[in-house]
């Protein structure tokens, strides 16, 4: 007998092969140190148009305008300029600097103060977002900003809570969320983990996506009930779910932990935008 000769598409045992195309570098045309970095570049979820995302001094990221304007017609709070692939939030003595895509994007309410050639590019940007838009080539993922800016949210319902760099999708409100240790009585303890005298944490905002390993796109923040800036002590005790009287005690739970690992697609329904008012309950001062 002759063994059959595999193909080329395929291992010896008929198993086929998977040929994976590794991500290619590029030396960006604009870099002043010829430095290679791979190309981050994405696409406006509201215009449509395309981004460059870049890290910040302090590895947030920042989306960019594709194109250089000339410093003269930007104001000095909007300028940017790159420097080793970082974005630094200043010009660099050059004739030429970047600005965000959210000064020019025509589908948000730009934080600049107002400038004939910025506006001028806003234009220009817009009839081209209206031309995708009624080709079909694009749909944009939400309205333009319009109007006074909102005010506060209210508190959410189900808030996202950050416990240890994990977050968490919260059973309720932050006031309900109760412990699950055991009383003397062999009941449920009723008090809740946020309570008057404990140390409390505080609102911000984050991308949906975690920064570690890789650029999130920023196009939406999210508010995050943070508790990072707690000891560690005191993280464990709300991931453990518990009041500060069974912090350390030896009572055994009665109930499971209510806490839900959060993921961005599955609990979109819970994301909200604004920093919640009034806050949350805050530790007395005495």
């Amino acid at each position: 007998m002759r063994p059959t000769p595999s193909s080329v598409g395929r291992h010896w045992d008929g198993s086929p092969r998977i040929s994976r195309h590794p991500r290619s570098l590029r030396v960006a045309a604009t870099s002043p140190s010829r430095l290679l970095r791979a190309g981050h570049t994405s696409r406006c979820r509201r215009c449509g148009h395309r981004t460059d995302i870049y890290p910040r001094t302090d590895q947030r990221p920042i989306t960019l305008h594709p194109a250089e304007l000339a410093t003269t017609h930007v104001p000095a709070s909007c300028r940017w300029h790159l420097s080793s692939g970082i974005a630094h939030p200043h010009g660099d003595g050059s004739a030429w600097c970047r600005v965000p895509h959210a000064v020019v994007c025509p589908a948000r309410t730009s934080t600049c103060p107002a400038s004939p050639h910025l506006e001028a590019v806003r234009r220009h940007l817009a009839v081209r977002t209206r031309r995708l838009i009624d080709t079909g080539a694009f749909t944009s993922a939400s309205p333009p900003a319009v109007g006074p800016p909102a005010r506060a949210a209210a508190a959410p319902a189900r808030p996202i809570v950050q416990i240890l760099l994990i977050r968490y999708l919260a059973p309720g409100p932050l006031d309900d969320i109760r412990c699950v240790a055991q009383t003397r009585h062999r009941r449920r303890c009723p008090q809740s983990v946020l309570t008057p005298g404990s140390a409390a944490g505080r609102w911000t905002l984050l991308p949906p996506t975690p920064c570690r390993g890789r650029l999130a796109l920023p196009d939406t923040l999210m508010a995050v009930y943070d508790l990072g800036h707690l000891p560690y002590t005191e993280q464990l005790r709300w991931s453990a779910q518990r009041c500060p009287a069974h912090a350390a005690s030896g009572a055994p739970d009665l109930a499971l932990t209510d806490w839900q690992t959060f993921h961005p697609r599955l609990h979109a329904a819970h994301i909200r935008t604004r920093i919640p008012h009034p806050p949350a309950l805050q530790p007395e001062r005495g």
